[in-house]
């Protein structure tokens, strides 16, 4: 997805607090970001406070909205280099294209996974009946330098891991967790969860202590670690965590993700994960000529997206 903010500033990963080798309970609120015709998402990372859980580098929490027919999210061709970009879809359709030539509608309870690599281009258009409703999150994950530079894939994928305990419903989205393995292809060691409470209840989520981690509520609210958190929070937790101890009522809805501490220094404008200004200003100035680098989409009607002025000299 591409934010569509006119001005659009420079993030580096070591500009915020870096990753906290112990257990913390750091509440972040999230920001209002504009995505495509109309649609505001809460936008959770990077945060002025937290650049990364990981190599996550960006979540975007979409909806609950709904839409009339002929509304919509309607994001243009864009470009990206240097990560992933990882679409999980709760409610709606949305159809993704890309410069590969891809053209796949993503259901509820599918990932699309999209590595960007040197480059790739691609639209985003929700799919709605007279009416629908499109809920959803986006992540980006930032490519390791020995990754970066690889050739551009897209991989849809209809089915994941899935299971219910201590009266919660479990999605692996990416890594391990309780033995379930996620199919979704990633290069750095990284987990992904989506629970929902299927009843009012209490549950204790073992973790890697290796890893930090983060919890973002998408319904209702939760307490973790005897602190609440609602829609439009995130708790950072750090690392060196064995568990950790949730009280859910029924209906609320969570992201967990988590990674071993990202490592390598990364730089995000607009829509590029990069390690210099200069790439950063290489890949917009061929984004902008109409580079071969970022080819067209076959069978998109609408104009592509412009990037914004850079920041910097």
């Amino acid at each position: 997805m591409s934010d569509l903010n006119p001005q659009c500033q420079l993030s580096d990963s070591k500009d915020a607090e870096n990753f906290s080798s112990q257990p913390v309970q750091q509440i972040l609120s999230t920001r209002d970001a504009r995505l495509g015709e109309g649609l505001i998402i809460r936008r959770a990372l990077p945060h002025r406070e937290r650049r990364m859980i990981g190599a996550w580098c960006f979540l975007d929490h979409f909806g609950p909205i709904r839409f009339k027919k002929g509304e919509g999210m309607n994001v243009g061709p864009h470009p990206h280099i240097g990560l992933q970009t990882f679409t999980w879809v709760i409610e709606g359709k949305i159809l993704h294209r890309d410069s590969l030539g891809n053209a796949q509608i993503i259901n509820p309870g599918q990932v699309n996974l999209m590595t960007a690599g040197k480059g790739v281009v691609h639209s985003e258009e929700s799919q709605l009946d007279e009416y629908a409703t499109l809920h959803g999150v986006q992540l980006w994950i930032a490519l390791p330098d020995s990754k970066r530079q690889k050739d551009a894939s897209f991989t849809h994928y209809t089915e994941l891991p899935h299971f219910q305990q201590d009266g919660l419903s479990v999605t692996v989205l990416a890594g391990e967790f309780e033995g379930k393995i996620a199919p979704t292809e990633v290069f750095s060691p990284l987990l992904g969860l989506d629970i929902v409470a299927l009843e009012a209840t209490k549950a204790r989520l073992p973790l890697n202590p290796a890893f930090e981690y983060g919890i973002l509520v998408l319904e209702n609210e939760i307490d973790v670690e005897n602190e609440t958190i609602s829609v439009g929070k995130m708790i950072y937790l750090g690392c060196r965590r064995e568990h950790v101890s949730i009280r859910a009522f029924k209906g609320s809805r969570f992201i967990l993700i988590g990674g071993e501490p990202f490592k390598e220094e990364i730089l995000i404008w607009w829509n590029y994960v990069a390690r210099t200004k200069e790439e950063i200003k290489q890949a917009d100035e061929q984004w902008k000529n109409n580079d071969k680098r970022f080819s067209g989409i076959q069978g998109y009607q609408g104009i592509r997206v412009d990037s914004p002025p850079i920041p910097w000299k």
